[in-house]
């Protein structure tokens, strides 16, 4: 006699990931959404702006700034306003009061997500999602990083908030944006990977720094998905929701959605079969009260072992992908660290338990390894060794930038500097970016030219040569290497390539003082003070803030005889920088060649006080009070110089000639 079946009284849960014309628990199909429709072409339209933006820039060589949230960085750490800055801030005003739209119609990324999750759905792979309730703050946590820290951190050294900049238009749109191959490896990370391995809407759920923003707008936003009386709890509009909103009971607990990680796509309105979903105002989530007790059944969550170690995987796999060969940027580091903390976890899973299946990954039945599962295990093998290899790339990355942060003032000065000698030596850099170069998978942007700088400080000029050539075949600090070729040439007798190189860089960064310096000193150096005067003016006129480059122009006028000329390059190096001494003391000696005593003797004074213990300075101030007539404060001058240095024999010398032997 067969045995009777045994009927549940637990109602089924219903998934997410279903696809459109499929049944729900309730045995009815679904209907496709005509929302999604309407969705595509607002996202195609975004799509063709963005291009209409990129070619205006190619056309014009400037344009807007680029119109990402991203660019709001530039407020963070510089309070730079840029077209970034005011469409984040806008968005995420809209946002608390339409909810969360702009992600569901105006994302490029969400487009791509709901584009693979598409072709996964008819290739019969429904993307499951992870459901980890710790990964779920990394979003947070990037977005804290990107934007508050950088804050947190300039109130803390007392830097000023004050507006620095408005920069609307740029001539160099792609300078904050990776390559198109990183781009499209982005692509691929964050959209199919994500959601492959993630869930639907993977990357926005366990990456997106700017979902999180938009997520806590919404906790506020009055209008969202709300529900009438005609619901029956079919089921639908959960099953066509691709931001894993669990729609049928929210509407049920509290009488609309109030998770923040729904995007408003409006899929769910339309296929409600009751009409039951609409889109509108009422109370906010972050004050309202449920309806009834809210259901706690959901999709099962992690236990915290599994939870930490995916903490952990992800954390490490952070460390090791940004940056990494100088080209994996913030947000692919994070997609990239989320797959991998996934994939960890699914291998471990493999080791200890006997089954290990789910849609898309079937690995292991019954303690017998799948065929997939053997293909697993063979890329998680290749995979571990190329992660400990990029660890320890990585590694050897971070001592060799950290040494090249320390050594950005140095570089600047040996730039301007007309006979640069050698700092101390860089053994630890050098060693560390070598291995780099020899033993890396790919070429580390940046590291050519920074094996370049660390031998030309060394002193070792042809080794410093020839890993600029090769940074500049890389487009690495391309405008820093002309000036290293240029001195290169000029210590082997080559004019006319230093030259070259000097022109080359100013082309490349008209607005950087250095290279017009390194330039006209040369120029000067070798005699030729009329072209030195020429390249300082041109530095001049497209570097109005530079005091070296003031005070150069006025010394090659008084130096070519023209000192009444030199004196407003003077006295505009002061206004920049009223510390500049040599300024000081040029400015204070052509007024004294001009027979503008007082004058001279005002600059004088104040070279003193910079620089009490330059005797050189106090003569030239006695020298000008007595050639105003005013022996008396010559002479006190002269005895404040011997009461510090008694033993001066020079300021000894002069002090009798004048004192007459008092």
């Amino acid at each position: 006699m067969a045995k009777p079946k045994s009927k549940s009284t637990r109602k089924k849960e219903i998934p997410s990931t279903l696809a459109a014309d499929s049944p729900t628990s309730s045995g009815s199909k679904i209907k496709a959404s005509s929302a999604g429709k309407w969705r595509a072409l607002v996202l195609l339209g975004v799509h063709l702006l963005i291009a209409l933006h990129i070619a205006h820039w190619l056309s014009g060589g400037s344009t807007l700034t680029p119109v990402e949230p991203s660019e709001a960085m530039a407020f963070s750490r510089a309070s730079v306003i840029n077209a970034g800055l005011i469409f984040f801030a806008a968005m995420i005003l809209l946002t608390a009061v339409f909810g969360r739209f702009f992600c569901g119609w105006g994302c490029h990324l969400v487009a791509l997500q709901d584009l693979c999750r598409h072709w996964m759905l008819k290739l019969g792979i429904r993307p499951r999602t992870l459901n980890s309730r710790v990964l779920a703050w990394i979003p947070t946590a990037a977005f804290v990083y990107m934007f508050i820290w950088p804050l947190v951190y300039r109130w803390w050294i007392a830097d000023s908030f004050a507006v620095q900049a408005v920069e609307l238009t740029t001539a160099h749109f792609w300078a904050t944006f990776p390559g198109w191959v990183v781009g499209a490896l982005t692509f691929l990370v964050c959209g199919f990977a994500c959601v492959y391995f993630l869930g639907a809407k993977g990357f926005c759920t366990y990456a997106c720094p700017y979902g999180a923003a938009f997520a806590a707008a919404d906790r506020v936003a009055p209008m969202r998905i709300r529900v009438t009386d005609a619901c029956s709890q079919c089921g639908h509009c959960t099953a066509v929701c691709s931001s894993n909103v669990r729609v049928h009971e929210e509407v049920r607990d509290w009488g609309m959605v109030v998770s923040p990680g729904c995007m408003k796509c409006r899929d769910c309105v339309s296929v409600c079969p009751k009409q039951a979903l609409y889109y509108g105002s009422g109370p906010i989530p972050l004050f309202a009260k449920p309806r009834q007790q809210p259901s706690t059944r959901g999709p099962k969550a992690l236990r915290w072992s599994e939870e930490l170690f995916l903490l952990a995987v992800f954390a490490l796999s952070f460390l090791v992908f940004r940056g990494l060969y100088g080209v994996i940027p913030f947000l692919m580091s994070l997609g990239l660290a989320g797959v991998l903390a996934f994939l960890t976890q699914q291998a471990w899973r493999l080791w200890r338990t006997p089954t290990v299946e789910r849609p898309g990954l079937r690995l292991k039945r019954h303690g017998r390894l799948l065929l997939h599962g053997k293909a697993f295990v063979v890329a998680m093998a290749l995979f571990a060794l190329f992660f400990v290899h990029s660890a320890i790339i990585r590694a050897y990355t971070y001592v060799g930038d950290s040494a090249f942060e320390q050594i950005a003032s140095v570089r600047q000065t040996f730039l301007a500097d007309p006979v640069p000698r050698p700092s101390d030596r860089h053994e630890a850099a050098l060693a560390a970016l070598q291995l780099v170069e020899h033993w890396g998978l790919f070429p580390t942007y940046g590291n050519a030219a920074k094996l370049a700088w660390f031998h030309a400080l060394d002193g070792a000029q042809d080794a410093a040569a020839d890993y600029a050539k090769l940074a500049l075949d890389r487009n690495e600090l391309a405008q820093e290497m002309h000036q290293l070729l240029a001195r290169h040439a000029a210590s082997q007798g080559e004019h006319g390539l230093a030259v070259e190189h000097w022109e080359e860089a100013i082309a490349i960064r008209p607005d950087l003082p250095q290279a017009y310096l390194g330039l006209g000193l040369y120029q000067a150096e070798r005699g030729d003070i009329f072209a030195a005067q020429s390249v300082f003016d041109a530095g001049v006129a497209a570097v109005p803030d530079s005091a070296e480059l003031y005070y150069n122009a006025g010394l090659a006028r008084a130096i070519l005889s023209q000192p009444a000329e030199s004196v407003p390059y003077f006295q505009r190096a002061l206004e920049i920088n009223p510390r500049y001494q040599e300024a000081r003391e040029n400015l204070a000696g052509v007024h004294a060649s001009l027979g503008n005593f007082g004058e001279a003797v005002v600059h004088f004074r104040v070279a003193v006080e910079q620089a009490p213990d330059d005797m050189a300075t106090r003569m030239l101030l006695a020298r000008a009070l007595l050639a105003d007539g005013r022996r008396e404060d010559a002479l006190e001058v002269l005895r404040a110089a011997l009461a510090r240095q008694p033993e001066n024999a020079e300021t000894r010398k002069f002090y009798d000639s004048i004192s007459g032997g008092e």
